[in-house]
């Protein structure tokens, strides 16, 4: 694939991101989000529909993590790349989940800014910005060794 459409695609799934956090008032069940918009620290936290909100933050973790995995395809354009990448995310997901239940069940005035963390993680496509490079480098790093290999 030549790099301008590549360039145009990953250009394009970026835009496909900015919509989803564009429209997720429309999209997904969040009370968190006017919430955390406001003064929290001096708010009482709002009532939520406890199963609603897990299950929408999953929906949107996963609708995320399938256009990041998307871009990080167009990018390297390796299947190998992209299973290694849902292998990551699958623990970020299973550890940020985690948490992110256990502070929704045990919600006090202490808990409101690592909640926010620990949800950003889950709802916004955060990870997407350390694999890139990572795997840039990786690519660099591997063809800088088979060179070097080559010239020996």
């Amino acid at each position: 694939m030549k790099a301008r459409y590549r360039v145009i695609g990953i250009g394009g799934l970026v835009v496909l991101l900015a919509l989803i956090r564009f429209y997720e008032h429309q999209l997904f069940y969040d009370p968190f989000l006017s919430f955390y918009e406001d003064d929290y620290l001096r708010g009482k936290i709002p009532q939520f529909a406890t199963f609603k909100l897990i299950l929408n933050v999953v929906f949107r973790f996963w609708l995320n993590t399938s256009v990041c995995l998307a871009i990080i395809y167009v990018a390297f354009l390796s299947r190998n790349i992209v299973k290694f990448s849902l292998v990551l995310y699958a623990i970020l997901f299973l550890i940020c989940l985690t948490l992110f239940i256990f502070f929704i069940s045990n919600t006090s005035d202490m808990h409101y800014q690592t909640l926010f963390y620990v949800r950003r993680f889950l709802i916004h496509p955060i990870f997407v910005i350390i694999l890139l490079p990572a795997f840039y480098y990786y690519r660099l790093k591997k063809r800088q060794s088979s060179k070097f290999k080559s010239i020996s």
